[in-house]
């Protein structure tokens, strides 16, 4: 029997919460990890990340057999849960660890992504420049336990954050039944 090859795939989305259960529990993914990633100092802490000094990023990272579930689909997974023209962060979660980015594991993954971004900003339903960079992926240190699988852990918390924040709207708004 052939031994199953995971990949990975890397994103910053905003607030690593909300980017969790989109892909969690799918057919072919094997784990959602919250984390950081980006920056310059060995296994941030989340209150060392917050204060913007460390350079990264709150993202997730997806470990996935893309023999089930394709890199492809995954990135149009990722560019319906974010707001891809803010530059400056993700709803009112603001600063670099909140802004948006792909981080790329090989080529393959760096073209697919630089594909999928220029057929957003073209048929996409934003009239403005997608803002989320594409990135080399870099070390990515796991998030502390109480951030993992927060929507599972905190359901209530997580809901009115989705609100609160405006990703759920705004996710409805422009992708509503285009998911």
């Amino acid at each position: 029997m052939e031994e199953t090859k995971y990949d990975l795939a890397t994103f910053a989305g905003g607030c690593f919460w909300c980017m969790v259960k989109p892909f969690d529990e799918l057919p072919g993914i094997k784990s959602v990890i919250s984390g950081y990633t980006g920056g310059t100092k060995e296994n941030p802490t989340y209150e060392e990340v917050c204060t913007e000094a460390t350079g990264h990023y709150e993202a997730v990272q997806i470990t996935f057999d893309p023999k089930i579930f394709p890199y492809e689909k995954i990135l149009s997974i990722y560019w319906q849960q974010i707001d891809p023209t803010d530059a400056g962060g993700q709803f009112y979660d603001r600063g670099q660890s909140y802004e948006t980015a792909i981080f790329y594991h090989n080529e393959e993954q760096k073209q697919l992504a630089l594909q999928s971004k220029n057929e957003l900003q073209e048929n996409g339903p934003f009239n403005i420049v997608i803002a989320t960079k594409i990135l080399p992926a870099a070390p990515f240190y796991p998030a502390e336990e109480y951030h993992q699988q927060y929507y599972k852990k905190n359901p209530v918390r997580y809901e009115a954050y989705q609100k609160g924040s405006g990703r759920a709207a705004f996710i409805k708004k422009h992708w509503g039944d285009r998911k």
